[in-house]
């Protein structure tokens, strides 16, 4: 090395940025890299993010509600909404978030499918729809399962409620906690069942969070959601989404209804391994959400497709690695890519790969590089964390020292 160059270098206390890039082909999508950017933001829709409709001439449809949203479960991504963030009262909606605390009790063990509940005075005395469950009597929590469900039962969701916590107040304390976490950040919930109170609140978009956690998390316990109808203490209840009659593809969610809130449906339905989710609030009758609920899943499904771009563990980028043991490192995502576009326009999506200039060595496996973006006509779809796939240590002195040197001249 010619002692010019070593003594420039030993001078320099840091090394200027560099931008590389370079592009190739992968699924019929067009991939970049370029320089990094901040992390996104958690919500459904990001700012920045567009829906998936914006990018479709055809229009969403007309419905007879306060709030709305579709939703692929499959690509994460909302295809059309109309007051997605706007506060409303989720009524018996509320219950899904039950569900989710009650499904996680039974996934960590601390409560069983057979296991028998005392049914507390408390929870016999429950205002508004009934499972019909009697005072200091033992119900199991299949049982109570169905009557929460199928026949959206406050009782046996207050009942459900004391086994998990030990009590109402404390269940509602996990599901806020739980609401928090998921990244419901406009919703906060003041009793189990979904009884009205002015402090009981949330948003479709919110809504939406919760359905696409519980069919992707809890696809196990899909069966009640789906379940039609419901005997005990003999008394036959229907379950009250009708959409469960109406199209067979339809397997959930739950319905909610009060005065105050109006007719409420979180509905899903399973087409061609596709899953679409669609929250709607506020109609004017029972007939009305059902009716609305279906045209938006049949819209949702019609229009716009849903396609996998990367496997799980398939390299979207190799990168160039500085004062690494070797010189490229293989940057991809924790699971499959999938991204909703309007349908036929799956060869025109670009993704580009952002990540740190220049990235230095040790990389570790799993640790966050940048970011992948996916974009359709410059409009940005979806973003996703851009992960090392394999370790990548330091090279010995002599390797990094050649490295800086490189640097310096590019």
């Amino acid at each position: 090395m010619p002692m010019n160059a070593l003594s420039l270098f030993l001078r320099r206390s840091r090394l200027a940025p560099l931008t590389l890039a370079c592009s190739l082909l992968v699924s019929g999508a067009a991939w970049s890299q370029t320089a990094p950017e901040p992390a996104a933001a958690t919500a459904l829709a990001p700012a920045g993010i567009d829906m998936v409709n914006t990018l479709s001439g055809i229009p969403a449809p007309t419905l007879g509600a306060k709030a709305w949203l579709t939703l692929d479960a499959t690509s994460g991504q909302v295809i059309a909404a109309q007051n997605p963030q706007e506060a409303v009262e989720p009524a018996s909606l509320t219950k899904l978030m039950s569900a989710y605390v009650i499904f996680e009790a039974l996934e960590t063990g601390r409560l069983q499918l057979d296991q028998k509940v005392r049914i507390s005075e408390k929870a016999w005395k429950t205002e508004g729809s009934r499972m019909f469950i009697d005072p200091n009597t033992e119900v199991s929590v299949d049982d109570l399962l169905q009557g929460m469900l199928v026949q959206s039962g406050n009782d046996a969701t207050v009942a459900l409620a004391e086994a998990v916590a030990g009590s109402e107040s404390a269940f509602v304390a996990l599901m806020n906690q739980q609401a928090k976490a998921l990244g419901m950040k406009h919703t906060h919930f003041t009793n189990a069942p979904g009884l009205p109170d002015p402090d009981h609140m949330t948003t479709v978009e919110d809504l939406a969070i919760l359905a696409q956690a519980l069919v992707r998390r809890f696809p196990q316990y899909r069966h009640y959601d789906s379940q039609k109808e419901f005997t005990y203490n003999n008394i036959k209840q229907s379950n009250r989404n009708r959409l469960l009659w109406a199209d067979s593809t339809v397997d959930g969610l739950k319905t909610g209804h009060t005065q105050s809130a109006g007719y409420c449906l979180v509905a899903t339905a399973l087409r061609d391994g596709r899953r679409v989710v669609t929250v709607l609030v506020g109609a004017a009758s029972d007939a009305a959400r059902t009716e609305s609920s279906l045209k938006l899943l049949n819209w949702s499904f019609k229009n716009f497709d849903t396609v996998k771009l990367l496997d799980k563990g398939t390299p979207a980028v190799s990168a160039r690695v500085w004062e690494g043991a070797t010189e490229t490192a293989e940057l991809g995502l924790s699971e499959a890519l999938w991204v909703t576009v309007p349908r036929g326009r799956a060869a025109d999506i670009k993704t580009e790969a952002r990540y740190a200039q220049p990235l230095m060595a040790p990389l570790t496996e799993g640790g966050q590089a940048g970011t992948l973006v996916i974009t359709l006509d410059g409009k940005e779809l979806e973003r996703k964390p851009l992960l090392v796939l394999h370790s990548v240590d330091e090279a010995g002195f002599f390797g990094r020292l050649l490295d800086k040197i490189r640097l310096m001249f590019q």
